[in-house]
């Protein structure tokens, strides 16, 4: 059994997320927010990213502005980044500053907000409104009068044909060709075995078929039989 190859920008993938889910964590809980709260942070700020980038994916597709959809993207990018940069060693998490405890207290609130207004978004293109022509149907007058249409003259009576000659009396139909008599003979045991397992005459493709003659030759024999 072959075992499926590891694909390198998933298990790339995987290990960003990975880390980016630890670093919002650790800012979260650095921030006041403990326990379970402290790991829904990265939940969220990941949920919103993946929603932002399927959105904007959605309205380019159906040609519309995806200006909004860009912007909570990037909103949810710059959460995503910002807690990775913190938590490298530039920020005491230890004495966080108090903006800091403000944004991350705001957060819930904030993606609540943009997961709504891309759940709730039309992603489908407006259809275009029906063209209404307002111009007036064009008026024909009738004629007031009929011409008078000139008198044909009536053609020349055509000249007599002459008479055609007789058709050609039909050929006379071929006459049956003479069949061996050991041909007839075994035709007819092959025809009476056919009718006593049947209890049907045998037709003239099953003759053929049986005898392993062409079918002119098989129709021959059939008249010979009848």
């Amino acid at each position: 059994m072959r075992l499926p190859r590891p694909d390198a920008v998933l298990i790339q993938a995987a290990i960003a997320g990975a880390l980016s889910f630890a670093h919002l964590h650790d800012l979260a809980a650095a921030a006041g927010q403990h326990g379970w709260k402290a790991w829904a942070y990265p939940v969220s700020v990941d949920l919103l990213l993946v929603a932002a980038w399927r959105r904007m994916r959605m309205l380019r597709a159906a040609g519309e502005p995806a200006r909004a959809a860009w912007t909570w993207f990037a909103i949810a990018l710059a959460a995503s980044l910002g807690a990775n940069v913190a938590t490298a060693g530039l920020l005491d998490l230890g004495h966080v500053p108090t903006w800091l405890r403000i944004l991350v207290a705001g957060w819930p609130a904030l993606a609540f907000f943009g997961g709504t207004l891309l759940a709730h978004s039309n992603g489908e293109p407006a259809a275009s409104p029906a063209v209404v022509d307002d111009a007036p149907l064009p008026v024909y007058e009738q004629p007031a009068a009929m011409t008078q249409p000139e008198p044909v003259e009536p053609l020349p009576v055509a000249e007599e044909l002459p008479s055609l000659p007789p058709a050609p009396a039909p050929a006379p139909a071929p006459s049956a060709p003479n069949l061996p008599a050991a041909l007839v003979d075994h035709a007819r045991k092959v025809a009476d075995d056919h009718r006593a397992r049947t209890g049907e005459p045998i037709d003239t493709d099953t003759l053929g078929s049986r005898l392993g003659v062409p079918p002119q030759l098989a129709s021959a024999i059939a008249v010979q039989l009848a």
